[in-house]
């Protein structure tokens, strides 16, 4: 571990708690298996999702670094514990979709399911009193979330971790539906992935059955969901 001493906690969320350092610069997120949906009105747990969660989002972080996309991430601490960097995050959620499915099958009237002619990029305004409301570019630069460059950036970034993953999970026997991405600005300003990439903020889907390797498990009462969880982790690491 680097030379870190771990201090009081800074944050609670719905799936991790962040923890100061000895560091100003590092933070210790640590991942819960607490389970919430539709904006926090539906709770649960899903046992052995902050494993499954911690350990995807850093095994895909540290590839996507090879790729050219710089991250938050420094170092697996254990199972649930990481290291990263710390980061003053843009309240933006980013999500890129690939086939139509949840909310956007429901707004725009299309089938879930249906592959998309190209993958869309959209932005919600990260606030869970406001519901998470969609916003567009414009919405962003006129109440200063983020700056023309980085707004770019951001897009630049999302699609570029959509055209790798997309190809290295079908290798693995999965599609890449949909995601979501936050990013954050470290203290000189640099633009990175934050947050996580787990099937908490991505829609998996099996590549012959279609079936659901996510948290739609749960925010659908499908059942299975710990199941699915273990089986996205069999799939990238052959456990």
């Amino acid at each position: 571990m680097a030379n870190v001493e771990k201090l009081e906690q800074l944050y609670e969320g719905k799936a991790k708690k962040v923890f100061k350092t000895s560091d100003p610069e590092l933070y210790i997120v640590e991942y819960k298996d607490d389970a919430t949906a539709l904006n926090g009105l539906k709770k649960g747990t899903i046992r052995g999702k902050g494993v499954v969660n911690n350990r995807m989002s850093n095994y895909m972080m540290s590839l996507l670094e090879k790729e050219g996309v710089p991250t938050h991430f420094v170092e697996e601490l254990s199972d649930r514990e990481t290291l990263v960097k710390k980061v003053t995050i843009v309240p933006l959620e980013v999500i890129v979709r690939n086939i139509a499915a949840g909310s956007f099958s429901k707004r725009y009237g299309v089938k879930e399911g249906t592959e998309l002619s190209i993958p869309t990029i959209e932005f919600s305004l990260k606030n869970d009193d406001l519901g998470d409301p969609l916003i567009n570019d414009y919405h962003a630069l006129a109440i200063n979330l983020c700056t023309k460059e980085e707004l770019e950036t951001i897009k630049k970034y999302a699609f570029a971790v959509n055209d790798f993953m997309k190809a290295y999970l079908l290798k693995a026997g999965v599609i890449l539906v949909d995601f979501k991405l936050e990013f954050g600005k470290l203290s000189d300003g640099t633009i990175v992935l934050a947050d996580e990439i787990s099937p908490d903020t991505c829609r998996f889907w099996d590549v012959k059955t279609h079936a659901h390797l996510d948290k739609d498990l749960f925010r659908r009462d499908l059942g299975g969901a710990e199941e699915a969880y273990q089986e996205m982790m069999k799939r990238l690491f052959g456990e």
